[in-house]
């Protein structure tokens, strides 16, 4: 049966919410650097995630910590774990 009854960690990652997208969804944008192939300078690239908010704590600006979890809709698969610093 491979796994305990324990459930498996997901990533966690980090960064700001850019938008509120609906009732209960909120845009963040997690930003990393990358060495460029070629070049060799560290580029900056960001990707934006849709996240479940259960209790719409987030605004806009607030750095927040996310974590992986099951599908809960079409494009949400992260879920919000805590606010960091809260956005002006």
């Amino acid at each position: 049966m491979g796994e305990s009854t324990a459930r498996r960690r997901g990533q966690r990652k980090v960064g700001v919410v850019v938008g509120r997208s609906g009732a209960k969804t909120t845009k963040v944008r997690v930003e990393r650097f990358i060495q460029h192939p070629v070049y060799k300078r560290f580029v900056r690239r960001s990707t934006t995630y849709l996240i479940h908010d259960e209790n719409e704590a987030c605004g806009v600006g607030d750095k927040v910590e996310i974590v992986e979890c099951r599908p809960l809709s079409a494009r949400k698969r992260w879920r919000l774990k805590t606010i960091i610093t809260k956005g002006v």
